[in-house]
């Protein structure tokens, strides 16, 4: 698949058929995600891959999305390595190209893919469920599956609505 066109057709996918992820594929997504830019490549980036269903229940119970990640044949869990931050700005700016790097990969292998991030509000109690340290900050979920059915039309301002001056 061409680049742009990966960007341009990119969904978030939130409902997958039952046919499973593969570990190869989850690995896959995963190397990408450490292919984004960091600060200084201080590579912060930390995961937790989940396919085990009783894993993926708990995890559910934790966001008012749950129903995505109980029917999601494999999830990631992204998290930040605090020690390994120099900047918190930067650092979490390279969070979310590593996370943009995931889906785009998923889309890339024909996978659907979304972004939750309303777990937040419960980020230590998925933390002590997956068995990471403190030291470990949680950035997203990701769901990761075969889309059952298409994903939706999205639209974006043009140019013109968000360049704010050519110098």
């Amino acid at each position: 698949m061409d680049l742009l066109e990966g960007l341009r057709t990119r969904r978030s996918i939130r409902r997958y058929t039952d046919e499973p992820v593969t570990r190869e594929q989850v690995l896959e997504i995963i190397t990408a995600g450490t292919w984004a830019p960091s600060g200084q490549n201080n590579q912060p980036w930390r995961f937790v891959s989940i396919v085990r269903k009783e894993v993926l229940v708990g995890l559910a119970k934790l966001t008012k999305y749950g129903h995505v990640i109980e029917k999601a044949p494999a999830c990631i869990a992204v998290f930040i390595e605090r020690k390994a931050m120099y900047h918190e700005v930067k650092d979490h700016q390279s969070m979310g190209a590593c996370l943009q790097n995931m889906l785009l990969a998923a889309h890339g292998m024909g996978l659907g893919a979304v972004w939750l991030g309303e777990i937040l509000k419960s980020a230590e109690e998925a933390r002590k469920l997956l068995g990471v340290p403190e030291t470990m900050e949680l950035m997203a979920v990701v769901a990761i599956g075969h889309p059952d059915g298409k994903g939706g039309t999205s639209s974006r301002k043009g140019v013109k609505d968000v360049l704010l001056k050519e110098l």
